[in-house]
Parts: C-alpha cells; structure tokens; sequence
C-alpha cells in the first residue's frame, strides 16, 4: 500500500519511521510547509537503509496535483493542521485516494468537508488515532451503557506547552455525557498523553486508563486503520466502525 504522509512535525516524524519499518506499506512521500529538508528522503534523514522513495516536498513549491500526478498513492495520512484538507481533499476524493485524518481538533465545517469528501472516497477521521485510546472509548461507552447512573470523571494530562482541552478528552466526555468544562486537564513536563475514565460506583470505583509511552503509537494506529480500510468502500469511518466487527462474538 503506497502512503502519502502530510505534516512531518515530531508526531509525524515518528509516524513516517513505524511506516518505513512495515514492509506492507511504502512511504511514497511527505509533504510539509517548511522547506527545510525539501528533497532529501525520509529513510536518509532518521539514517536508516530503505528501498522505499519517502522523498520530502515542501507545500510551498510543490503542488498536491503535481505530486500526486509524479507519485500516485492509495492513501494520504495528515497529521498537519485543522486546515490542511483544503489543500488536498478534493484533489484526493477525485483521484479515489483514502484519506485517513489524524487532526485532533476540526469545527463543525472541516467535519462538513470531510463528509462531502466521503461521498467520493473512503475517508477516516479519528482526533486521536491510538489503538489503546479508542478501545478505551470504546469500553467505557459499554460500562457506561450498563450502568447509565454512575458518576464519571474524565481527566487528561499533556506536556507543558500543549494547548487546549485535548481533543481526545473531549470526544470521551462527548460519548459519556459529561460535560466538557468539567474534564479535568493537566499539563507538565514532557508528558506524551494520558487520558483516564474514573467510575464512581457506591462502594468501588472502576477505573480506565491509557498513556501513550511515545509518538510511535500513533504510528502503529494509523497502520492499524489502513489494514482495515483497504477494502472499505467509500463513506467516512471512525474508530468504532473498525473495532465493532472484532467483539462481535
């Protein structure tokens, strides 16, 4: 499968080196604003052997059609910013590609786009794309379902600079409504992300916790996600479309 990454910040950088070690992908390119490092290859720069292209464009002098006319793919990955599918999304939605979305934070009219998108092509979007994150989620809305009375907490911890309610949290609030303004937000150090789901239960408490260890989590989710998009057919999916079929017993 040829992958086409766009944002090659510290997230991508270490989406962009789980790629390059799964043989069932090929990192075709990587499209990013700045020109530092424009035509220097993904594998040259992380120092490693690879026969994959992995050729780095800056968006400022290379254009989305021109790349993808040179260097066709069967995906785009974006970890850039909350604007960056005007530049490629209907360029990708005629030419059939996938687009799989790993921006945390969209409003109301990306999430529009994003669904016009998905009437041509197979689009997936998910703010935080982990796999430990989303069967978090996915757990919790079950407990929750099993007993709608119980006191919850969200709670989020990130590094330092990080700004904002993390996107995550704010999607786990949303599915166990809970109010946003009362996730309870942390930032210190060099955290990576933790998110925890607290259950106040009378007389015991039930607690669910994910922490992302490194950015190559991420990395390992959007592989997860492409495997299981392959023979999607077009609509827009998210997480829990991926992960129902495995609990169906």
């Amino acid at each position: 499968m040829k992958i086409g990454l766009i944002g090659f910040g510290k997230t991508g950088k270490s989406v962009a080196s789980i790629l390059l070690d799964n043989k069932k992908f090929c990192l075709e390119w990587v499209l990013r604003q700045s020109t530092v490092l424009e035509h220097r290859s993904v594998p040259e720069f992380f120092g490693v052997q690879s026969d994959e292209p992995g050729l780095i464009y800056s968006s400022s002098k290379t254009s989305i059609e021109e790349l993808l006319e040179k260097h066709p793919v069967d995906a785009i990955i974006d970890f850039s910013s909350d604007n960056g599918i005007y530049a490629y999304g209907e360029v990708a939605s005629k030419k059939n590609i996938k687009i799989i979305s790993a921006i945390s934070h969209y409003k109301q009219k990306e999430l529009d786009f994003l669904k016009k998108l998905s009437k041509k092509t197979t689009v997936f979007w998910s703010p935080n794309i982990t796999l430990g994150v989303n069967y978090l989620l996915f757990a919790a809305k079950f407990l929750k379902k099993i007993a709608p009375w119980v006191d919850i907490e969200v709670n989020e911890e990130h590094f330092k600079t990080k700004q904002g309610t993390s996107g995550t949290a704010v999607k786990i609030a949303e599915a166990l409504d809970v109010d946003k303004e009362n996730i309870n937000s942390v930032r210190a150090g060099g955290i990576v992300g933790k998110h925890e789901v607290i259950f106040g239960f009378p007389f015991q408490t039930v607690r669910l916790i994910h922490e992302s260890i490194s950015r190559e989590a991420f990395g390992n989710g959007v592989i997860f996600v492409a495997e299981n998009l392959k023979d999607k057919e077009k609509g827009l999916y998210n997480f829990e479309d991926i992960l129902s079929p495995y609990f169906i017993v």
